[in-house]
């Protein structure tokens, strides 16, 4: 089977710092951070108090009233970030056939603040107070099946669930998908709205979070000596992935290729990484192949880089795996340092990020590395970016239960 050439033909992102692919690049590419204190949590008694949420979005006047009160938020981002991605490719919807068009829109928690919304009345209204629409509101899938009942997109429609791996996992799925010929375009990435309180009491209890509360800006430190944790965060992301030859034939801008995919599992622990590595590397490595290059020819790798101390470590012990010597010489760089972790988003946020790098042939900065841990020795572009040649983008992406997705950009060239 001759397998196609997968380009992205449109981008659409909602995080917090931005709501267009513009403005979050420039944010991102300057290190300024999104991250604020939550008096909501204060005023809920939570050990956190500090993250990162979305800003200047009002989720009632893009959906209307009626969708607004029948969806959660997670298919809000969701749906906003596809519709975004559609509009940015220049498709038109109506010289397409909807069967050759699908979506893959990922999550990690879905819709969260739904259940509890539910669970909470049941348990103080009974029974008959439970909305009918509780279900859908809450499933995983119901974000990628809006996206395909709003554009009338009949191609593969799925969600995937792989917990920080989300992103990376949703993009390389569709990836596989039209570069098998199941269809020619997909709409790939992620939406998380896991920002409420039941979320950060958990993941505080875990000892996940940062508690500077007193510094927002500065709690996310990945590979910094100081690192106490990840800093909560919410949005969404979306790809338009389009077989080559179409996008060619109806004259689109092509951001970039996409080239490879690799994913694994670590079997190992259901929320530490495996601390050699070792299912990272595989990763890596799977996603190489794929994309027939050498370690040599990464030019830039987008960290997973949550700013924990088990994952900077892990993450630092599988690059120098993959990579040797090399390792020393390729800039790497966090950029959950400036939107903090998306958890089940980052990955489709980050690929934006990898992509809008080759676009601009610049390296975002490691944001609140000034002192870094011995044990994380290799170049993380500290504080501020740098321009650099940029022809290939490793984005990393590892999850609970020891998922680990990659994905390779790469400067489309003809």
């Amino acid at each position: 089977m001759e397998l196609k050439r997968v380009v992205v033909t449109g981008m659409g992102i909602i995080c917090p710092i931005g709501n267009n692919p513009d403005e979050a690049w420039q944010n991102a590419a300057n290190g300024v951070s999104g991250a604020e204190h939550m008096p909501e949590f204060e005023e809920a008694g939570l050990k956190v108090t500090i993250g990162a949420p979305v800003k200047n979005f009002d989720a009632e006047e893009f959906m209307g009233r009626r969708e607004y009160r029948r969806t959660d938020r997670v298919t809000h981002f969701g749906l906003y970030a596809s519709k975004q991605a559609l509009e940015d490719s220049g498709i038109d919807l109506t010289k397409e056939d909807p069967y050759q068009f699908g979506v893959v829109m990922g999550t990690g928690i879905g819709g969260i603040q739904s259940l509890i919304d539910g669970i909470k009345g049941v348990l103080e209204k009974g029974p008959a107070s439970v909305s009918p629409l509780l279900l859908p509101m809450m499933l995983p899938d119901s974000p990628a099946g809006k996206i395909a009942i709003e554009l009338g997109l009949r191609g593969p429609n799925m969600a995937i669930s792989t917990a920080c791996a989300t992103g990376n996992n949703s993009i390389g799925e569709a990836f596989e998908i039209v570069r098998r010929g199941a269809a020619t375009m997909m709409i790939a990435g992620s939406t998380e709205a896991g920002m409420v309180q039941l979320a950060v009491a958990s993941l505080s209890n875990m000892q996940a979070l940062s508690r500077r509360n007193d510094d927002p800006k500065g709690a996310s430190r990945p590979f910094s000596k100081d690192r106490d944790g990840f800093l909560i965060a919410e949005g969404a992301a979306a790809l338009v992935l389009e077989e080559l030859e179409h996008a060619k034939a109806r004259g689109a801008t092509i951001y970039a290729e996409v080239t490879g995919y690799g994913s694994t599992c670590d079997a190992y622990h259901i929320t530490a990484p495996m601390e050699n590595g070792e299912g990272a590397q595989a990763a890596m490595r799977r996603a190489l192949q794929s994309a027939g290059l050498q370690p040599e020819d990464i030019s830039y790798i987008n960290a997973h880089g949550t700013s924990t101390p088990l994952n900077d470590v892990s993450e630092t012990i599988a690059i120098k795996g993959v990579f040797g010597e090399h390792a020393y010489k390729i800039p790497i760089s966090s950029t959950k340092s400036v939107t903090g972790h998306l958890m089940g988003s980052a990955g489709s946020v980050e690929a934006v990020f990898s992509i809008a790098a080759i676009c601009n042939q610049f390296v975002p900065p490691t944001i609140n590395l000034h002192t870094p841990d011995p044990e994380c020795d290799l170049n993380y572009v500290p504080n501020v970016g740098v321009p650099a040649e940029i022809k290939h983008v490793m984005s990393n992406s590892f999850g609970f239960g020891g998922h680990n997705a990659v994905l390779i950009f790469s400067q489309y060239n003809g």
